[in-house]
C-alpha cells in the first residue's frame, strides 16, 4: 500500500520487486480516539444493522489512518521511503478511551 505520505507501508517483511538497502529503526504512532468512545458505541448499539455499526467502524478507520500517517511521517523524518511488516493494535483504555497503536520497521528500498 502507498500510504498518504506517497510511502510504501506494508505489513510484510518485504516488498515484492524492490530490495531493502537499509534497516533504519522501528517507528510507531499511536492515536487516541475520544473520550467515551466504547460508551458511546454501547449506547448507540440501535445504529448496528445486520451485527456490524457503521459509526463505530468509522471510528476504527479513522484511529486507524492517523496512526499509520504519523508512523509514516516518523520513518520519513529518518530518511526512510517504505516501512515493512507493520502491526496494528486497539486497546481499550480506561474511561471508555481507545488506542490504536501502529508499528513498523522503517526501511529505505531502491
Amino acid at each position: 500500500m502507498e500510504g498518504m505520505t506517497g510511502m510504501i507501508i506494508t505489513t510484510t517483511p518485504t516488498i515484492q520487486g524492490r530490495e531493502i538497502e537499509e534497516y533504519i529503526s522501528i517507528v510507531s504512532g499511536e492515536t487516541i480516539m475520544g473520550a467515551n468512545v466504547v460508551r458511546d458505541f454501547l449506547a448507540g448499539i440501535t445504529d448496528i444493522i445486520g451485527g456490524r455499526s457503521g459509526a463505530y467502524e468509522s471510528k476504527l478507520a479513522e484511529g486507524r489512518e492517523l496512526a499509520l500517517k504519523e508512523m509514516a511521517d516518523k520513518a520519513k523524518a529518518l530518511g526512510a521511503n517504505a516501512v515493512v511488516g507493520v502491526d496494528l493494535d486497539f486497546e481499550t483504555l480506561r474511561d471508555g478511551m481507545m488506542m490504536c497503536i501502529a508499528t513498523g520497521t522503517a526501511v529505505k528500498v531502491r
